[in-house]
Protein backbone atom coordinates (compact mmCIF):
# COMPACT_ATOMS: atom_id res chain seq x y z
CA UNK A 1 0.00 0.00 0.00
CA UNK A 2 0.89 3.56 -0.66
CA UNK A 3 1.41 5.97 2.34
CA UNK A 4 1.49 9.90 2.79
CA UNK A 5 5.23 9.52 3.53
CA UNK A 6 5.64 7.39 0.06
CA UNK A 7 4.75 10.83 -1.67
CA UNK A 8 7.02 13.32 -3.28
CA UNK A 9 5.05 17.16 -3.53
CA UNK A 10 6.03 18.59 -7.13
CA UNK A 11 3.90 21.67 -6.41
CA UNK A 12 0.97 22.84 -4.21
CA UNK A 13 -1.81 20.63 -6.84
CA UNK A 14 1.16 17.83 -8.12
CA UNK A 15 1.99 14.83 -5.70
CA UNK A 16 4.16 11.98 -7.45
CA UNK A 17 5.59 8.53 -6.26
CA UNK A 18 9.27 8.32 -6.97
CA UNK A 19 10.14 5.39 -9.77
CA UNK A 20 12.09 3.70 -6.98
CA UNK A 21 9.34 2.98 -4.86
CA UNK A 22 8.91 -0.14 -6.53
CA UNK A 23 11.57 -2.31 -8.46
CA UNK A 24 8.83 -2.94 -10.85
CA UNK A 25 7.98 0.41 -11.74
CA UNK A 26 9.06 1.49 -15.21
CA UNK A 27 7.90 5.26 -14.33
CA UNK A 28 7.12 7.77 -11.48
CA UNK A 29 3.42 7.80 -10.59
CA UNK A 30 2.16 11.01 -10.50
CA UNK A 31 -1.67 12.37 -8.92
CA UNK A 32 -3.17 15.81 -9.18
CA UNK A 33 -4.66 16.61 -6.03
CA UNK A 34 -4.81 19.12 -2.50
CA UNK A 35 -4.31 17.62 1.09
CA UNK A 36 -8.34 16.75 1.49
CA UNK A 37 -8.09 15.19 -2.08
CA UNK A 38 -4.93 13.23 -1.17
CA UNK A 39 -6.36 12.04 1.88
CA UNK A 40 -9.40 10.06 0.41
CA UNK A 41 -7.39 8.97 -2.14
CA UNK A 42 -5.20 6.85 0.14
CA UNK A 43 -8.45 5.78 1.53
CA UNK A 44 -8.61 3.12 -1.07
CA UNK A 45 -6.81 0.99 -3.40
CA UNK A 46 -6.72 3.28 -5.88
CA UNK A 47 -2.65 5.01 -5.24
CA UNK A 48 -1.78 1.29 -5.34
CA UNK A 49 -3.61 0.62 -8.83
CA UNK A 50 -2.05 4.04 -10.09
CA UNK A 51 1.70 2.27 -8.99
CA UNK A 52 0.09 -0.89 -10.75
CA UNK A 53 -0.13 0.96 -13.88
CA UNK A 54 3.72 2.30 -14.33
CA UNK A 55 4.37 -1.44 -14.49
CA UNK A 56 3.13 -1.80 -18.17
CA UNK A 57 5.16 -2.06 -21.26
CA UNK A 58 5.98 0.56 -23.18
CA UNK A 59 4.50 3.38 -20.61
CA UNK A 60 6.64 6.45 -21.37
CA UNK A 61 6.90 9.84 -18.81
CA UNK A 62 4.68 8.99 -15.95
CA UNK A 63 0.90 7.70 -15.29
CA UNK A 64 -1.21 10.43 -13.83
CA UNK A 65 -4.48 10.15 -11.20
CA UNK A 66 -6.71 13.16 -12.03
CA UNK A 67 -8.64 14.45 -8.47
CA UNK A 68 -11.81 13.03 -8.49
CA UNK A 69 -9.48 9.42 -8.86
CA UNK A 70 -11.08 6.54 -6.84
CA UNK A 71 -10.63 2.67 -7.28
CA UNK A 72 -11.69 0.69 -10.26
CA UNK A 73 -10.68 -2.27 -12.36
CA UNK A 74 -6.98 -2.48 -12.96
CA UNK A 75 -6.82 1.24 -13.03
CA UNK A 76 -7.56 3.60 -10.90
CA UNK A 77 -11.06 5.30 -12.18
CA UNK A 78 -9.28 8.89 -13.12
CA UNK A 79 -6.24 7.44 -14.14
CA UNK A 80 -4.09 7.78 -17.47
CA UNK A 81 -1.47 6.27 -18.87
CA UNK A 82 0.38 6.69 -22.00
CA UNK A 83 2.36 4.00 -24.32
CA UNK A 84 4.59 4.38 -27.24
CA UNK A 85 3.34 2.74 -30.30
CA UNK A 86 3.98 0.35 -31.86
CA UNK A 87 5.32 -1.70 -29.11
CA UNK A 88 3.56 -0.54 -26.16
CA UNK A 89 0.36 -2.29 -24.93
CA UNK A 90 -3.28 -1.39 -24.76
CA UNK A 91 -5.43 -2.65 -21.64
CA UNK A 92 -8.81 -3.13 -21.25
CA UNK A 93 -8.67 -2.13 -18.10
CA UNK A 94 -7.31 1.29 -18.90
CA UNK A 95 -10.36 1.81 -20.62
CA UNK A 96 -13.13 0.76 -18.53
CA UNK A 97 -16.28 -1.88 -18.65
CA UNK A 98 -18.56 1.36 -20.25
CA UNK A 99 -16.19 1.95 -22.99
CA UNK A 100 -16.59 5.84 -23.80
CA UNK A 101 -19.37 6.87 -21.01
CA UNK A 102 -19.10 10.23 -21.75
CA UNK A 103 -20.81 13.68 -21.51
CA UNK A 104 -22.81 16.07 -23.56
CA UNK A 105 -23.87 19.40 -22.95
CA UNK A 106 -26.37 21.39 -24.65
CA UNK A 107 -27.14 25.34 -24.22
CA UNK A 108 -30.45 27.36 -24.76
CA UNK A 109 -31.76 30.93 -24.90
CA UNK A 110 -34.46 29.73 -21.94
CA UNK A 111 -34.36 31.42 -19.03
CA UNK A 112 -34.58 29.52 -15.59
CA UNK A 113 -37.16 31.85 -14.36
CA UNK A 114 -39.28 31.40 -16.98
CA UNK A 115 -38.74 27.64 -17.01
CA UNK A 116 -39.38 27.06 -13.41
CA UNK A 117 -43.30 27.02 -13.60
CA UNK A 118 -42.87 24.25 -16.52
CA UNK A 119 -40.25 22.10 -14.97
CA UNK A 120 -42.12 19.44 -13.17
CA UNK A 121 -44.24 18.79 -16.28
CA UNK A 122 -40.89 18.82 -18.20
CA UNK A 123 -39.14 16.56 -16.12
CA UNK A 124 -42.18 13.94 -16.37
CA UNK A 125 -42.42 14.14 -20.03
CA UNK A 126 -38.72 13.50 -20.47
CA UNK A 127 -38.66 10.27 -17.52
CA UNK A 128 -41.31 8.76 -20.74
CA UNK A 129 -39.58 10.07 -23.62
CA UNK A 130 -36.06 8.78 -22.83
CA UNK A 131 -35.43 5.29 -21.42
CA UNK A 132 -33.72 4.48 -18.44
CA UNK A 133 -32.97 1.69 -16.28
CA UNK A 134 -31.11 -1.77 -16.11
CA UNK A 135 -31.27 -3.44 -19.27
CA UNK A 136 -34.27 -0.91 -20.85
CA UNK A 137 -34.72 -0.96 -24.24
CA UNK A 138 -33.96 2.11 -26.50
CA UNK A 139 -35.98 3.99 -29.41
CA UNK A 140 -34.19 2.21 -32.46
CA UNK A 141 -34.36 -1.45 -32.99
CA UNK A 142 -31.05 -2.25 -35.24
CA UNK A 143 -31.11 -4.52 -37.92
CA UNK A 144 -27.93 -6.60 -38.22
CA UNK A 145 -26.43 -4.47 -41.08
CA UNK A 146 -27.83 -1.06 -39.32
CA UNK A 147 -26.04 -2.35 -35.83
CA UNK A 148 -22.49 -2.40 -38.30
CA UNK A 149 -23.26 0.69 -39.23
CA UNK A 150 -23.65 2.43 -35.95
CA UNK A 151 -20.70 0.54 -34.69
CA UNK A 152 -18.22 1.82 -37.57
CA UNK A 153 -19.82 5.08 -38.06
CA UNK A 154 -21.04 6.20 -34.73
CA UNK A 155 -23.11 9.95 -34.78
CA UNK A 156 -23.29 9.83 -38.46
CA UNK A 157 -25.58 7.07 -38.80
CA UNK A 158 -27.92 8.53 -36.26
CA UNK A 159 -27.53 12.24 -38.00
CA UNK A 160 -28.38 10.28 -41.61
CA UNK A 161 -31.54 9.09 -40.20
CA UNK A 162 -32.65 13.08 -39.15
CA UNK A 163 -31.93 12.66 -35.76
CA UNK A 164 -29.23 15.39 -35.30
CA UNK A 165 -27.40 17.91 -37.18
CA UNK A 166 -23.86 18.28 -39.05
CA UNK A 167 -23.36 21.20 -36.23
CA UNK A 168 -24.35 18.49 -33.53
CA UNK A 169 -20.78 16.12 -35.13
CA UNK A 170 -18.57 19.26 -35.31
CA UNK A 171 -19.18 19.75 -31.77
CA UNK A 172 -18.43 15.82 -30.52
CA UNK A 173 -15.09 14.56 -30.16
CA UNK A 174 -14.05 12.35 -32.98
CA UNK A 175 -16.57 14.24 -34.95
CA UNK A 176 -19.11 11.13 -33.44
CA UNK A 177 -17.14 8.58 -35.64
CA UNK A 178 -14.04 7.32 -34.18
CA UNK A 179 -11.65 5.65 -37.30
CA UNK A 180 -10.31 2.26 -37.30
CA UNK A 181 -13.59 0.48 -35.77
CA UNK A 182 -14.32 -2.88 -37.07
CA UNK A 183 -17.75 -4.43 -36.69
CA UNK A 184 -16.55 -7.54 -37.35
CA UNK A 185 -13.95 -7.57 -34.06
CA UNK A 186 -17.76 -7.25 -32.06
CA UNK A 187 -18.76 -10.37 -30.73
CA UNK A 188 -22.39 -11.36 -31.78
CA UNK A 189 -23.86 -11.21 -27.38
CA UNK A 190 -21.97 -7.87 -27.78
CA UNK A 191 -23.94 -6.76 -30.62
CA UNK A 192 -27.27 -8.49 -29.38
CA UNK A 193 -27.01 -6.41 -26.26
CA UNK A 194 -26.68 -3.29 -27.77
CA UNK A 195 -29.33 -4.16 -30.34
CA UNK A 196 -32.57 -2.70 -28.88
CA UNK A 197 -30.55 0.01 -26.33
CA UNK A 198 -29.69 2.98 -28.69
CA UNK A 199 -31.53 5.70 -27.21
CA UNK A 200 -31.15 5.00 -23.80
CA UNK A 201 -29.70 6.16 -21.20
CA UNK A 202 -29.07 2.89 -18.31
CA UNK A 203 -28.07 3.24 -15.22
CA UNK A 204 -26.06 3.66 -12.34
CA UNK A 205 -24.52 7.71 -12.69
CA UNK A 206 -25.82 8.27 -16.15
CA UNK A 207 -28.22 11.23 -15.73
CA UNK A 208 -30.02 13.44 -17.80
CA UNK A 209 -29.62 16.81 -15.95
CA UNK A 210 -31.53 20.43 -16.44
CA UNK A 211 -28.56 23.12 -15.01
CA UNK A 212 -28.85 27.00 -14.33
CA UNK A 213 -25.95 28.25 -15.38
CA UNK A 214 -25.04 29.99 -12.10
CA UNK A 215 -21.50 31.93 -12.67
CA UNK A 216 -19.14 32.88 -15.66
CA UNK A 217 -15.90 32.77 -15.10
CA UNK A 218 -14.91 33.89 -18.56
CA UNK A 219 -17.19 35.71 -20.50
CA UNK A 220 -15.61 35.35 -24.07
CA UNK A 221 -15.22 31.71 -23.84
CA UNK A 222 -18.51 31.72 -22.25
CA UNK A 223 -19.89 33.68 -24.87
CA UNK A 224 -18.76 31.74 -28.01
CA UNK A 225 -20.19 28.51 -26.14
CA UNK A 226 -23.54 29.74 -25.36
CA UNK A 227 -23.67 30.25 -22.11
CA UNK A 228 -25.85 32.84 -20.73
CA UNK A 229 -25.82 33.71 -16.73
CA UNK A 230 -29.36 32.74 -15.53
CA UNK A 231 -30.14 30.28 -18.82
CA UNK A 232 -30.55 26.88 -18.77
CA UNK A 233 -27.98 23.95 -20.43
CA UNK A 234 -28.92 20.24 -20.52
CA UNK A 235 -26.25 17.53 -19.48
CA UNK A 236 -26.46 14.14 -20.80
CA UNK A 237 -24.70 11.88 -19.61
CA UNK A 238 -24.18 8.00 -20.43
CA UNK A 239 -22.34 5.66 -22.33
CA UNK A 240 -22.18 2.19 -24.53
CA UNK A 241 -24.57 0.25 -22.59
CA UNK A 242 -24.34 -3.49 -22.90
CA UNK A 243 -22.47 -3.79 -26.05
CA UNK A 244 -19.45 -1.77 -24.76
CA UNK A 245 -19.62 -3.77 -21.22
CA UNK A 246 -19.37 -6.93 -23.54
CA UNK A 247 -16.70 -6.02 -25.97
CA UNK A 248 -14.67 -4.95 -22.45
CA UNK A 249 -15.83 -8.61 -20.84
CA UNK A 250 -14.86 -10.62 -24.04
CA UNK A 251 -11.29 -8.89 -24.27
CA UNK A 252 -10.27 -9.49 -20.85
CA UNK A 253 -11.15 -12.81 -21.08
CA UNK A 254 -9.06 -12.95 -24.46
CA UNK A 255 -5.87 -11.14 -23.02
CA UNK A 256 -5.63 -13.78 -20.19
CA UNK A 257 -4.12 -15.84 -22.59
CA UNK A 258 -1.99 -13.16 -24.73
CA UNK A 259 -0.26 -11.66 -21.33
CA UNK A 260 1.49 -15.07 -21.35
CA UNK A 261 1.80 -15.50 -25.18
CA UNK A 262 3.77 -12.51 -24.88
CA UNK A 263 5.80 -12.90 -21.50
CA UNK A 264 4.30 -10.04 -20.18
CA UNK A 265 4.70 -9.82 -15.62
CA UNK A 266 1.94 -7.78 -14.83
CA UNK A 267 1.39 -6.97 -11.05
CA UNK A 268 -2.70 -7.30 -10.91
CA UNK A 269 -4.28 -9.77 -13.61
CA UNK A 270 -7.13 -7.06 -14.11
CA UNK A 271 -3.93 -4.83 -15.92
CA UNK A 272 -4.37 -7.97 -18.82
CA UNK A 273 -3.12 -5.96 -21.85
CA UNK A 274 -1.43 -7.15 -25.33
CA UNK A 275 0.92 -4.91 -27.38
CA UNK A 276 -0.64 -2.50 -29.30
CA UNK A 277 0.71 -3.87 -32.68
CA UNK A 278 -0.31 -7.49 -32.06
CA UNK A 279 -3.67 -9.84 -33.50
CA UNK A 280 -4.99 -9.01 -30.16
CA UNK A 281 -3.98 -5.79 -29.76
CA UNK A 282 -5.60 -4.57 -32.98
CA UNK A 283 -8.68 -6.55 -32.48
CA UNK A 284 -9.57 -5.22 -29.29
CA UNK A 285 -8.43 -1.73 -30.73
CA UNK A 286 -10.83 -1.68 -33.33
CA UNK A 287 -13.69 -3.32 -30.86
CA UNK A 288 -13.72 -0.48 -28.53
CA UNK A 289 -13.82 2.37 -31.26
CA UNK A 290 -16.62 0.39 -31.95
CA UNK A 291 -18.46 0.59 -28.94
CA UNK A 292 -17.07 4.30 -28.79
CA UNK A 293 -19.32 4.76 -31.85
CA UNK A 294 -21.96 3.43 -30.27
CA UNK A 295 -22.08 5.56 -27.46
CA UNK A 296 -21.70 8.65 -29.62
CA UNK A 297 -24.86 7.31 -31.17
CA UNK A 298 -26.62 6.72 -28.05
CA UNK A 299 -26.23 10.33 -27.05
CA UNK A 300 -27.15 11.54 -30.09
CA UNK A 301 -30.32 9.87 -29.96
CA UNK A 302 -31.06 10.81 -26.32
CA UNK A 303 -30.07 14.79 -27.93
CA UNK A 304 -32.73 14.02 -30.45
CA UNK A 305 -35.40 13.34 -27.38
CA UNK A 306 -34.41 15.67 -25.71
CA UNK A 307 -35.41 18.28 -28.43
CA UNK A 308 -38.35 16.51 -28.67
CA UNK A 309 -39.70 16.74 -25.42
CA UNK A 310 -38.58 20.75 -24.98
CA UNK A 311 -40.62 21.53 -28.07
CA UNK A 312 -43.47 19.57 -26.74
CA UNK A 313 -43.34 20.88 -23.71
CA UNK A 314 -42.55 24.50 -24.20
CA UNK A 315 -43.80 25.46 -27.61
CA UNK A 316 -46.28 28.72 -27.10
CA UNK A 317 -44.84 28.63 -23.37
CA UNK A 318 -41.26 29.97 -24.09
CA UNK A 319 -40.10 32.30 -26.96
CA UNK A 320 -36.76 29.76 -28.32
CA UNK A 321 -36.80 26.05 -27.18
CA UNK A 322 -33.75 24.90 -29.50
CA UNK A 323 -30.95 23.61 -27.60
CA UNK A 324 -27.46 23.63 -29.39
CA UNK A 325 -24.87 21.25 -28.53
CA UNK A 326 -21.45 22.55 -26.95
CA UNK A 327 -19.82 19.89 -27.16
CA UNK A 328 -19.89 15.63 -26.08
CA UNK A 329 -16.19 14.26 -24.56
CA UNK A 330 -15.63 10.40 -23.83
CA UNK A 331 -14.49 9.65 -20.44
CA UNK A 332 -13.05 5.72 -20.80
CA UNK A 333 -11.41 5.17 -24.26
CA UNK A 334 -7.88 4.58 -25.61
CA UNK A 335 -6.53 6.93 -28.21
CA UNK A 336 -3.55 7.19 -30.63
CA UNK A 337 -2.10 10.49 -30.20
CA UNK A 338 0.66 12.60 -30.72
CA UNK A 339 3.26 14.46 -28.46
CA UNK A 340 6.44 15.66 -28.25
CA UNK A 341 8.68 14.27 -25.32
CA UNK A 342 12.53 14.90 -24.67
CA UNK A 343 12.25 16.66 -27.83
CA UNK A 344 11.37 13.49 -29.78
CA UNK A 345 7.79 13.98 -31.57
CA UNK A 346 5.90 9.76 -30.10
CA UNK A 347 3.07 8.05 -31.02
CA UNK A 348 1.25 7.03 -28.31
CA UNK A 349 -1.80 4.90 -27.19
CA UNK A 350 -3.12 7.15 -24.20
CA UNK A 351 -5.55 5.47 -21.87
CA UNK A 352 -8.43 7.83 -20.36
CA UNK A 353 -9.71 5.70 -17.29
CA UNK A 354 -12.44 8.19 -16.12
CA UNK A 355 -10.93 11.45 -17.28
CA UNK A 356 -11.40 13.38 -20.25
CA UNK A 357 -9.78 14.73 -23.20
CA UNK A 358 -8.93 18.83 -22.40
CA UNK A 359 -6.88 19.96 -25.62
CA UNK A 360 -5.56 23.24 -25.82
CA UNK A 361 -5.92 26.06 -28.75
CA UNK A 362 -4.60 25.92 -31.51
CA UNK A 363 -5.37 21.77 -31.85
CA UNK A 364 -6.37 20.72 -35.20
CA UNK A 365 -9.06 18.49 -33.22
CA UNK A 366 -10.74 21.11 -31.54
CA UNK A 367 -14.02 22.27 -32.98
CA UNK A 368 -13.28 24.73 -35.92
CA UNK A 369 -15.41 27.44 -34.32
CA UNK A 370 -13.72 26.96 -30.54
CA UNK A 371 -9.81 26.57 -32.30
CA UNK A 372 -9.03 29.64 -30.62
CA UNK A 373 -9.95 28.68 -27.34
CA UNK A 374 -9.40 25.47 -26.79
CA UNK A 375 -11.63 22.47 -26.48
CA UNK A 376 -14.96 22.62 -24.33
CA UNK A 377 -14.36 20.82 -21.04
CA UNK A 378 -17.35 19.55 -19.76
CA UNK A 379 -17.28 18.02 -15.81
CA UNK A 380 -20.78 17.35 -14.21
CA UNK A 381 -21.12 17.08 -10.67
CA UNK A 382 -23.80 14.74 -8.87
CA UNK A 383 -27.77 16.04 -8.72
CA UNK A 384 -27.40 18.09 -5.58
CA UNK A 385 -23.81 19.99 -6.07
CA UNK A 386 -22.73 22.50 -9.13
CA UNK A 387 -21.08 20.93 -12.41
CA UNK A 388 -18.54 23.43 -14.15
CA UNK A 389 -17.24 24.04 -17.83
CA UNK A 390 -14.15 24.67 -18.64
CA UNK A 391 -11.47 24.75 -21.46
CA UNK A 392 -8.18 23.14 -22.24
CA UNK A 393 -4.63 24.72 -22.16
CA UNK A 394 -1.59 23.93 -23.77
CA UNK A 395 -0.06 23.24 -20.25
CA UNK A 396 -2.15 20.16 -20.07
CA UNK A 397 -0.94 19.34 -23.81
CA UNK A 398 2.66 19.87 -21.84
CA UNK A 399 1.98 18.36 -18.98
CA UNK A 400 -1.10 15.42 -18.63
CA UNK A 401 -1.51 14.29 -22.31
CA UNK A 402 -4.34 16.64 -22.80
CA UNK A 403 -5.99 14.86 -19.70
CA UNK A 404 -8.16 16.47 -17.37
CA UNK A 405 -10.47 14.68 -14.62
CA UNK A 406 -14.14 14.34 -15.27
CA UNK A 407 -16.51 14.49 -12.47
CA UNK A 408 -16.08 14.43 -8.92
CA UNK A 409 -15.30 11.06 -8.11
CA UNK A 410 -16.62 8.80 -5.72
CA UNK A 411 -15.64 8.50 -1.80
CA UNK A 412 -18.40 5.87 -0.91
CA UNK A 413 -18.84 2.78 -2.49
CA UNK A 414 -22.49 1.93 -3.95
CA UNK A 415 -23.06 -0.81 -1.65
CA UNK A 416 -22.39 1.50 1.28
CA UNK A 417 -24.24 4.41 0.11
CA UNK A 418 -27.41 2.03 -0.03
CA UNK A 419 -26.79 0.84 3.28
CA UNK A 420 -26.72 4.40 4.84
CA UNK A 421 -28.71 6.71 2.71
CA UNK A 422 -32.92 6.13 1.57
CA UNK A 423 -33.07 7.07 -1.49
CA UNK A 424 -36.92 8.73 -1.01
CA UNK A 425 -35.46 10.58 1.90
CA UNK A 426 -32.67 11.76 -0.70
CA UNK A 427 -35.16 12.60 -2.79
CA UNK A 428 -37.80 14.53 -0.44
CA UNK A 429 -34.16 16.69 1.05
CA UNK A 430 -33.46 17.42 -3.06
CA UNK A 431 -36.90 18.71 -3.62
CA UNK A 432 -37.36 21.17 -0.71
CA UNK A 433 -34.49 22.65 -2.23
CA UNK A 434 -36.37 23.03 -5.92
CA UNK A 435 -34.48 19.98 -7.50
CA UNK A 436 -37.08 18.03 -9.47
CA UNK A 437 -35.79 14.29 -9.48
CA UNK A 438 -37.29 11.28 -11.45
CA UNK A 439 -35.65 7.47 -10.78
CA UNK A 440 -36.52 4.61 -11.94
CA UNK A 441 -35.21 2.71 -8.45
CA UNK A 442 -35.05 4.67 -5.05
CA UNK A 443 -31.92 2.08 -4.02
CA UNK A 444 -30.37 3.37 -7.11
CA UNK A 445 -30.86 6.96 -6.56
CA UNK A 446 -29.41 6.19 -3.14
CA UNK A 447 -26.25 5.24 -4.85
CA UNK A 448 -25.79 8.53 -6.54
CA UNK A 449 -26.34 10.64 -3.20
CA UNK A 450 -24.22 13.87 -3.41
CA UNK A 451 -22.51 12.77 0.40
CA UNK A 452 -21.25 9.56 -1.92
CA UNK A 453 -19.08 11.87 -3.92
CA UNK A 454 -16.22 13.98 -3.02
CA UNK A 455 -16.38 17.92 -3.23
CA UNK A 456 -16.77 18.63 -6.87
CA UNK A 457 -16.01 22.31 -6.03
CA UNK A 458 -12.54 21.31 -4.83
CA UNK A 459 -11.53 19.02 -7.30
CA UNK A 460 -12.03 21.56 -10.29
CA UNK A 461 -10.09 23.77 -7.98
CA UNK A 462 -7.24 21.47 -8.33
CA UNK A 463 -7.65 21.10 -12.07
CA UNK A 464 -7.98 25.10 -12.43
CA UNK A 465 -5.27 25.79 -10.13
CA UNK A 466 -3.03 23.48 -12.25
CA UNK A 467 -3.55 24.91 -14.77
CA UNK A 468 -4.71 21.49 -16.81
CA UNK A 469 -8.34 23.59 -17.86
CA UNK A 470 -9.59 26.67 -16.92
CA UNK A 471 -12.80 27.31 -15.99
CA UNK A 472 -15.47 29.25 -17.94
CA UNK A 473 -19.18 28.47 -15.96
CA UNK A 474 -20.58 27.03 -12.81
CA UNK A 475 -24.22 25.58 -13.23
CA UNK A 476 -26.25 24.03 -10.22
CA UNK A 477 -29.35 21.43 -10.96
CA UNK A 478 -32.38 22.17 -11.55
CA UNK A 479 -34.44 18.95 -12.76
CA UNK A 480 -32.42 15.59 -12.63
CA UNK A 481 -33.48 12.16 -14.10
CA UNK A 482 -31.84 8.91 -13.03
CA UNK A 483 -32.44 5.27 -14.33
Amino acid sequence: MVEKTDLVRLNPCLYEVPKGFRSDMRVPARLYADDALLEAALQDRSMEQLVNTTTLPGVVRYTLAMPDMHQGYGFPIGGVAATLLPKGVISPGGVGYDINCGVRLLSSQIRADELRPHLTTLMNVLFNKVPAGVGQGGKVNLSPQDMDRVLETGSRWVVKKGYGTQEDLDHTEEWGSMAGGDASKVSPRAKKRGANQLGSLGAGNHFVEIGEVVEIYDEEAAARFGLTEGHIAVWIHCGSRGLGHQVCTDYVRSFQDAVHRYRIDLPDRELVCAPFDSPEGEAYFAAMVCAANYAWANRQMITHLVRRTFEQVLAGKVRNWDLDLIYDVAHNIAKVEGYEIGGKYLRLCVHRKGATRCFGPGNPAVPADYRDLGQPVLIPGDMGTASYVLVGTEKAMRESFGSTCHGAGRVMSRSKAKKTIRGDKLRSDLEERGIVIKAKSMPGLAEEAPQAYKDIDRVVAVVHKAGLACKVAKLCPMGVMKG
